[in-house]
This record gives C-alpha cells, structure tokens and sequence, in this order.
C-alpha cells in the first residue's frame, strides 16, 4: 500500500505538470506582449504555489503585493481622476499635483480661515520658480528653471536632498521666448504607487527629458526623451502642468512667448515606468495650436482628458481645432471639440482660449474662457463643436488655471478675480469681482481663497470677494500659483520659495 507522503509526492508532481500545461496554452494563445502585461507573471507564480500548496496539504498567508504594477499601454486599469489615491503614501496635507487634484480644483475644505499671514521662512533656490510647488509628507518639492528638484523641510526651509538633472536653455540660444535660462516650467506631478515625483526638465541640446524622481531620496530612477515625431526642441516649450492618470504622465506642449518658428501643439504619454513607446495627440493644424496654459491637462471622474487649445495658423475655411477645448481619450484619440463661432478671427488676432484650463463642474458642465473675454459653459459629454456651448457672456480675459468649490467657479481675470457659478441648467451667473490687482491663479482653504499678485499674497473671504488680509512674499511670475498644506502656504518666487503661515 502507498503511504500519505508518496502520494503527497504524486499529488505535487500532478500539480506542476498541470501548471505548466496551462502556462503553455497561455503562449499559443497570446503574442509575447501577454508576458509584459501587468498581474500575469504574478498571476502565474500565484496559481502555481497554490497548487503546491494545496496537493501537499499546506496552509498558505496571503502577502500583499508591495512591487508597484504600472499600467501598459493597453490601459486595461480603471481610470484615476485623481492623482491622490487614499493610503499611506499620501495624507490629507499632501498636494501632489496642480492645484491638488485631477479636476484642478484648488480647493481644501479643511484649511483654517486667514486672520493674518506671517512669513516663516524664505529659501533662496538655483533658479525661479515657475511651477507649482508640491507637499509630498514631510516634502515640501519644489522646481526650478535651473533644472533642478528640491525637497525642503515645510516647517524649517531646510534643504532634504537637491537634484540636478541637467544644464537649462539660455535664452540667448532660443529663437525668441521669455523665460532665461529655461529648465523646469511645467509643474511636476507625484505619483504614490512608484513613489516618484515626475518633471520635464528643458536642457542643453536642447531636449526636453522626462525625469522620476524618488520622492524621499532625490535619485533619478526614470530618464527618457520625450520629444516625439519630428517636432524641433527649439521651437517648444513645456509650460503646463503634468497629469498622472491610467499609469501614465501626461506632457502637453506648447510654444515660446513670442509664437516664433514653427511649432505645433500637443500631448505626449509615457508609462510611469519610462518604458514602452510614447503617446501622441498632435492638433491638426500646419502650425502653432499651442497647449501651454499652466493647469496643463485635466481628467474628469470618467477617466478623459481636457485640455485647452491657442490660435493656430488657419484663420478661416475648415477649422483646423485650435482655439478650442479637446476631450482625449486615455490614449489620447480625439473625442470631442469645441471652439467659437469667432475661431477664424480670433486666431488671427491672437484672442483664443488658449490661456486658461478647462473648469469641470458638477453636472457634467465645463467653463472656458480666454482672452476674447468671452466665457462659455459647454457640456463635457457632448462639447459640441463650432459654437455648441451651452452658454455665452462677456466675463473677462483669463489666463492661468482656476480655482473650484462646487458649482462656483473663481476665475484668474486680468481686471481682478471673477466668481462664477453654473446652475443645473448650465447657465452661468456671474458674482464678486475682486479689485484689478488681485489677478493670479486662485486656490481655496476653508472659506478664504488666496491670490498673487505684484508681490503680495492676498487672502480674500471666499463669500465676497473682500481683502481679509495680505503679506509681501516676493516677486514671482504672473502664473505662480499658491500651495497649501494644513495651516501653510507654500509660494514659488523669481528666486525661490516663501513659507506662510495661516492664523
């Protein structure tokens, strides 16, 4: 008679062999890119020990997966909207990408409201700041036009680590532009599930280089051109800001200030493992169409991207979608546009909708705006194409990224901040106007929203647009955009960075 553990033994041997027919059949059926989609090894070695396991009569413990998955270019994972995802890798007090969340809304219900402002410290960097800076836990992560990334103490200033990652442009070598020397323009965005903090970084060459950067280290694990099919470095700039979704960073791409030589507009993808080809959606126009606006691209609950579109070259005849806003697919396909009935003019007298990102609101609305001084709400399952919006009226010019608390909307106008609200029709109302000089990209804490301007970081109650308070941090850029975490103020400058403290 055969014992238990002989047959214990067959049993085994029966379980390996029929694992790895099953392994087998797998390669018949699928090409060799089956092998590199994510979960399959993992799903292999996990059917195996089972087996294993149970033939031999074992117990097994479930280990969590601590080995980040990255998403192939197939992007079977359910769409992220956020860059944010709750665990421990991120906290309330955390602000990961531009103007915190996917959606750019700007908003943290929890912040305390302003009575004063007091400056806790200011840190003199390698370069102006353009970007918005990011709170990654104890980080406070800051980049530079002298490419490099920073990570500072948010209580102290003090330096955690510094990476540079490359020589920035001067402006001297450029065919015309406004930023000298250009490095990191586009604001970096933060990814918990690799722990990397991504960035375009423009270096000598020139080339733009897409650098992740481990968020608690400062070491560069991921490096790779993304300059894609032809386009001419010289000629593009990467202004706006980075967007994680779908296991993926998202580029856009725009022109220098001055509109010279010839560049074309768009979006480019790259894994966030720095693998694998890149994605490209380019506007269709012969020339220009730039996607520059500092929000960069935003991502609604449905997993599509938006993003805003300058004047192209075409000035009438078929519209070539620049001046526009563009729904993208997560592989970037074109899904949907809008753009005025006025395109055609507008292109030619430099008034598109360009400046300013998308607002997604509640009820499935958009508001967009520009530099015509029109202000649209559009429906985002349905944009519409030439003059489809919902709603037209003369607001203001914007430029910059704005800032959400449901279905109110507070504008970045260059005759001061605008609130606008969307009814669940979709038409809008418009609100308080703040006085001319407050006209930087808003966020909002609590109830206080804070703007830059000239200098000064005001804080205004959020209900009418009234001055609380105001505090003198430093000349910045005319896009710089604050960051708040928890009861402070992270501000970038032309020379670094301030700290705020809210009381």
């Amino acid at each position: 008679m055969i014992d238990t553990s002989t047959l214990a033994f067959i049993a085994a041997l029966v379980g390996i062999a029929l694992t790895f027919l099953v392994f087998s059949l797998l390669r018949r059926r699928e090409s060799r890119y089956f092998w590199q989609r994510p979960g399959v090894t993992w799903a292999g070695m996990s059917l195996l020990l089972l087996i294993l396991s149970a033939c031999s009569g074992g117990a097994t413990t479930s280990t969590p997966q601590t080995t980040p998955t990255i998403t192939s270019l197939a992007l079977t994972e359910p769409a992220q909207p956020t860059a944010t995802p709750t665990g421990a890798s991120t906290g309330s007090t955390d602000w990961t990408t531009y103007h915190r969340d996917n959606r750019r809304t700007g908003y943290i219900a929890s912040t305390p409201d302003a009575h004063s402002l007091t400056r806790t410290w200011r840190r003199q960097l390698d370069g102006a700041v353009y970007a918005e800076p990011l709170v990654v836990g104890k980080h406070v992560i800051v980049a530079t036009e002298g490419d490099s990334l920073y990570a500072l103490d948010p209580t102290t200033g003090s330096v955690k680590w510094h990476t540079n990652v490359g020589s920035p442009v001067p402006l001297s070598s450029l065919p015309c532009g406004n930023i000298d020397p250009l490095g990191i323009t586009g604001t970096p965005v933060y990814d918990p599930a690799t722990g990397l903090v991504f960035a375009v970084a423009e270096v000598n060459g020139p080339a733009h280089i897409l650098v992740g950067v481990d968020a608690t280290s400062g070491r560069v694990k991921v490096r790779r051109s993304v300059d894609t099919d032809g386009m001419d470095p010289r000629a593009h700039q990467q202004r706006g800001a980075l967007t994680l979704a779908h296991g993926m960073v998202y580029i856009t791409y725009g022109g220098l200030d001055g509109d010279c030589s010839d560049y074309i507009g768009r979006v480019v993808a790259s894994r966030t493992d720095g693998q694998g080809p890149l994605l490209v959606y380019r506007v269709p126009t012969p020339r220009e169409g730039g996607i520059w606006t500092p929000p960069g691209a935003s991502v609604d609950a449905a997993g599509n991207l938006y993003v805003s579109v300058g004047n192209g070259a075409i000035t009438g005849g078929q519209w070539d979608h620049s001046d526009s806003v563009l729904k993208l697919s997560p592989t970037l396909q074109l899904e949907d546009a809008f753009a005025p009935t006025s395109w055609g003019p507008e292109n030619a007298n430099d008034e598109d909708l360009g400046s300013q990102g998308p607002v997604l609101l509640p009820n499935n609305f958009i508001f967009a705006a520009g530099k015509s001084g029109k202000g649209y709400v559009l429906r985002a399952n349905a944009l519409g194409g030439i003059g489809g919006q919902v709603d037209v009226q003369d607001v203001c010019t914007s430029f910059g990224g704005a800032a959400t608390v449901g279905s109110t909307a507070f504008i970045p106008c260059t005759d001061g901040v605008h609130q606008i609200s969307v009814d669940a029709s979709g038409h809008m109302h418009q609100g308080w106007q703040a006085s001319g000089n407050i006209a930087g990209s808003p966020v909002v804490g609590g109830h206080t929203l804070y703007s830059l301007s000239n200098g000064l970081i005001y804080a205004l109650n959020m209900a009418n647009g009234q001055i609380v308070t105001s505090l003198n941090v430093g000349q910045a850029n005319r896009f710089a955009t604050p960051t708040i975490s928890g009861s402070s103020i992270f501000i970038g400058t032309l020379t670094g960075i301030t700290a705020v403290k809210i009381a």
